[in-house]
């Protein structure tokens, strides 16, 4: 037979056991508290003394973080003052200019400085300019980790957060292509050839414009795999869905943003047509240019033949668009040239021969010579003399005793 075991609870039995529970969840409540207490403190952080108030409880930062939060503070109010300095400057202007400060764009800027502000420097980052703060001053990324020293982005252990994070779109792009080319499938359907996605004219963007977007530092191996992936993501059946995406990381190859309609020929007395250049400019030169067609390839200049200049470079500056666009002894050319110096004269022929040569010549042709800087007017001129110095740039000698 089996003999039944069972526990006599009796008032001292039951004490007991209501003691050990009492004692047991005192010992379970220290190591909670504990437990609490050491998760608050970053293992390896340096106590500042600071308490930095989240919520209702305080934690103390390490130096490195607060000197990284207070950078990250200042650079922001930096920021914010620089953009209510260009609205009042923008509004300002725009009273200047006379026009609406609410509808006043950054091309209306361009222009209001390029007017009030006028300068012969050559170098366009030497004007004077007038853009949003988060142009003119380098891009900084912003706060990469909280107060605790948890990072926002989940690839922040890659050291390319950013980076990175294009080539997970791409991916995910990817994956999106292939689902739907899946769908279509079973469907029996094809892509349609006529919106397939032309790249024709344009190209990836530069490892430097690519760092600048991604403000990080972009290696060599890692921009190849990024045109690698990229090339993968344009080449699908159907990667039009995603052009917007594609598109902003592409450039134009050739910006053609200026038209240059060409000037109707005149007909002169014998026949011929003939095309004028007024007020053709080089530094302090100021002439005419006639470009006749047909012709043997005279040239004419304030009634001298091209012996005119006595310098090898002067001439050469006058046959060069004849050459380029192989209308040399096709085309007469006549020239009546003011003030200025050998340099400065030729120069000015040399744009109005070039302006002129456009009403003889196909589109193709002008587009060469627009590409060559044919038809692009030289504002260079000599830089004005300064008072204290020797010159323009030349001081004069120093002399400590």
């Amino acid at each position: 037979m089996m003999r039944k075991i069972g526990i006599a609870f009796r008032p001292h039995n039951l004490l007991n056991i209501q003691n050990w529970l009492l004692s047991s969840r005192k010992i379970l409540e220290i190591r909670t508290l504990s437990a609490q207490a050491s998760s608050t403190t970053e293992i390896g952080s340096i106590d500042t003394g600071a308490p930095v108030e989240n919520g209702d409880s305080k934690k103390n930062l390490s130096k490195a973080m607060k000197a990284y939060l207070d950078r990250a503070r200042e650079h922001d109010e930096f920021m914010n003052a620089q953009r209510v300095e260009f609205e009042i400057g923008k509004r300002h202007l725009a009273n200047m200019m006379g026009e609406n400060p609410e509808t006043f764009t950054q091309a209306d800027i361009d222009n209001a400085i390029e007017y009030l502000f006028p300068s012969g420097l050559y170098q366009k980052h030497a004007r004077p300019i007038m853009k949003p703060p988060e142009e003119v001053f380098p891009q900084r990324k912003a706060a990469e980790f909280d107060e605790t020293g948890r990072p926002y982005h989940f690839l922040f252990y890659t050291g390319r957060s950013n980076f990175y994070q294009v080539l997970y779109d791409v991916v995910e792009h990817i994956n999106e292509m292939y689902k739907f080319e899946d769908s279509m499938t079973r469907k029996n359907l094809q892509p349609d050839p006529m919106l397939k996605l032309n790249l024709s004219g344009t190209e990836w963007i530069a490892k430097s414009a690519l760092e600048f977007r991604v403000v990080e530092t972009v290696s060599d191996r890692e921009y190849n795999t990024f045109v690698t992936a990229m090339d993968r993501l344009s080449n699908m059946p159907f990667a039009y869905k995603v052009k917007d995406f594609i598109m902003e990381y592409r450039v134009s190859l050739m910006n053609q943003s200026e038209t240059y309609d060409a000037i109707k020929p005149q007909i002169r007395e014998d026949g011929r047509e003939s095309v004028t250049v007024y007020e053709c400019r080089r530094k302090r030169a100021i002439g005419n240019v006639t470009v006749i067609s047909p012709g043997t390839g005279k040239i004419t200049i304030n009634g001298q033949g091209i012996s005119y200049f006595e310098g090898i470079q002067e001439r050469e500056q006058i046959l060069f668009p004849l050459i380029f666009s192989n209308m040399q002894n096709k085309v007469d050319i006549e020239a009546e040239m003011q003030n200025g110096g050998p340099s400065g004269q030729a120069g000015a022929i040399r744009y109005g021969i070039s302006w002129a040569l456009r009403s003889f010549v196909d589109q193709e042709t002008m587009e060469s010579m627009r590409l060559a800087g044919l038809l692009t007017f030289d504002i260079r001129v000599r830089e004005r003399k300064k008072p204290g110095q020797a010159g323009a740039r030349r001081k004069f000698t120093w002399k400590k005793r």
